[in-house]
């Protein structure tokens, strides 16, 4: 919260604690204390953050920046590797030896950094897609390579690195396979009411995640960071009947993880050993952010459709997290049982995240703003339902170049979204990993028009949490049982189309060809939509949107009508005569628009 208010990234201040709580300075928190309870407490937490991670990350996201991805998590991978280990032994004093160590352990980026940083600036979603996938994939990846990498290092043979290449690929098939079977067992068994008691189906998930990270250890040494990714990703990807319930308790648990585990390694490392590496650890820090990791993107998005601006923001973020952490904290308990230096790996490493984090919170917003890659702020709407009413408003709003997402859970009317050339997103409008898909955070306004009010009701309720919208306009039917207008105004929003209407009666129209759509201009006093509309208007016709001047808005209850606004109307084809009758009476004339 205090981050929050400061703007500053929330793990720069944990950083900060863990320093100050730690033996160098308070002297209140000795994680030594933990002795081998420590490996096995972070293990744990890492896999909830990233079984967290895997069940936001959507395929159709991935595919689209598929390219980018796989050469980020390979090409991308290599070239952090021997880069990082060149840096490290050109700049500081020592082994090559170390140098692969951190040349193996900065291969992460991590979503622990990357996602709330995304959250926070509002990159556009070619860019934030593409790094909040790596940040996910390589956190699984990188720590087996490294974990690889440390066993070859302790005990050094020809043989043993042909084997360790060998160890790589067995254990990351073996944590997908594994985490593949158990994400699949775990969404089945989340289908069924009767199968887990009730109130007990996230306590039930979090045993589940851990037994399998836990298993797939045991089986495959390291691989099941791997397991709870792909686990994550199964489940996440899955329909159960706890779905927002469990995305809302494991976000909670990771924040939770999060404090806890940066609180506990920050306060682990020595500021003597950061403050030895001197000059020539800050550029080694230096040299992999400004060479590194730009020849990195450089060479991962050859083939690409990123132009420059996107290469350069891609170049710009690449904040290391929790499990670099977590990983040189192993690292430096194994070496230093071995009788060799680790405490210096593990400030290095330290170093590398405090700095790229500092550096990423602090700059990444201004960047992508003169890059011009910031999605714009009240941009556009979000409409629940894409039914042919839903559609039709989403098309007079998109030809007045307005941007539009419609919602809906429906195949087969996103389908005809999609042919009708609109954006849709296939989902359930109540789940909150749907809404930021649909970037509520930045849009100006949502209609909810689906034939269930309560669900429009509730959903204006999440947007408004989660988006702070100006424009909540809440369909609802009679407006006297169920939902009523009252209870829309309460959360501050809107009655759409200015009364309560039918959406099964005009969805059928429409289906048949008995409406279309008519454009009016408005010549008379200025009054509410609600005074002009009689129960000779109900329905016959609907007023959809309004346009005055450059403005255009969805026609809602608390609009008033002045002089010269121009309207789309929906019409009852059957009815025309009277439509055009009523129209002409209450000061509109026909318009040529």
């Amino acid at each position: 919260a205090v981050a929050r208010h400061i703007r500053l990234p929330g793990i720069v201040l944990l950083l900060i604690m863990g320093v100050l709580l730690g033996p160098d300075v308070l002297g209140i928190i000795y994680p030594a204390s933990l002795g081998s309870a420590m490996p096995l407490l972070v293990g744990f937490a890492v896999a909830v953050i990233l079984f967290e991670g895997g069940m936001n990350l959507r395929p159709q996201r991935i595919k689209r920046e598929g390219l980018v991805i796989r050469q980020l998590i390979t090409v991308g991978t290599l070239v952090t590797t021997v880069g990082g280990t060149l840096m490290a032994k050109l700049l500081l004093p020592w082994d090559w030896r170390q140098s692969i160590l951190f040349g193996t352990i900065i291969i992460v980026t991590g979503p622990t950094v990357v996602t709330p940083l995304l959250r926070r600036i509002k990159l556009k979603r070619s860019v934030s897609t593409i790094l909040e996938a790596e940040g996910i994939l390589l956190d699984a990846i990188g720590a087996i390579i490294a974990v690889v990498a440390l066993e070859i290092a302790l005990h050094p043979s020809g043989f043993n690195v042909i084997m360790g290449a060998g160890q790589i690929v067995i254990r990351l098939v073996s944590g997908i396979l594994i985490g593949g079977a158990g994400g699949w067992l775990l969404a089945w068994i989340l289908r069924f009411r009767n199968l887990v008691p009730e109130g007990l189906e996230n306590v039930f998930t979090l045993s589940l995640v851990l037994a399998l990270f836990q298993i797939s250890n045991v089986l495959s040494p390291e691989s099941g960071i791997v397991a709870v990714t792909v686990a994550g990703m199964v489940v996440g990807n899955s329909k159960t009947i706890v779905q927002r319930e469990l995305m809302d308790f494991k976000e909670q648990l990771t924040v939770l993880f999060v404090g806890m585990l940066f609180i506990l390694l920050a306060a682990d490392v020595r500021l003597a050993d950061v403050k030895a590496l001197g000059w020539r650890g800050l550029l080694t820090v230096i040299a992999v952010m400004v060479v590194v990791r730009p020849l990195n993107v450089t060479l991962s998005t050859r083939g690409s459709k990123l132009n420059l601006k996107q290469k350069v923001l891609l170049s710009w973020i690449a904040p290391r997290g929790i499990v670099a952490a977590a990983v040189a904290s192993l690292f430096a308990i194994e070496l230093n049982q071995q009788g060799l230096d680790g405490e210096s790996l593990r400030a290095m490493v330290f170093l590398v995240i405090t700095i790229t984090v500092l550096f990423a919170g602090l700059t990444g917003g201004l960047v992508a703003r003169i890059l011009d890659l910031r999605r714009q702020q009240d941009a556009g709407w979000v409409i629940l339902g894409a039914h042919e009413l839903a559609r039709l408003v989403a098309r007079l709003l998109q030809e007045r170049g307005e941007e539009v997402v419609c919602i809906d859970a429906n195949p087969v009317a996103c389908q005809l979204a999609e042919k009708e050339g609109l954006r849709v997103i296939y989902g359930n409008g109540l789940e909150t990993h749907v809404l930021l898909r649909a970037e509520i955070d930045t849009r100006k306004g949502i209609l909810a028009l689906t034939p269930n009010e309560e669900v429009n009701l509730l959903f204006a309720k999440n947007a408004k949490t989660e988006g702070r919208i100006k424009h909540l306009f809440v369909g609802i039917k009679s407006g006297e049982e169920g939902t009523t207008a009252d209870m829309v105004h309460a959360i501050g929003g809107t009655i759409p189309f200015g009364q309560p209407f039918d959406p099964e009666l005009w969805m059928v129209r429409l289906r048949r060809k008995e409406a279309q759509v008519e454009w009016w201009t408005y010549r008379g006093e200025r009054q509410s939509v609600t005074e002009l509309l009689d129960a000779k208007a109900e329905h016959v016709l609907l007023p959809l949107i309004c346009q005055r001047g450059e403005q255009i808005l969805p026609v809602s209850d608390k609009l008033t009508i002045r002089k010269k606004d121009l309207f789309a109307w929906l019409i009852h084809s059957r009815k025309e005569d009277s439509a055009h009758a009523w129209l002409m009476e209450h000061g509109w004339e026909t318009s040529s628009y």
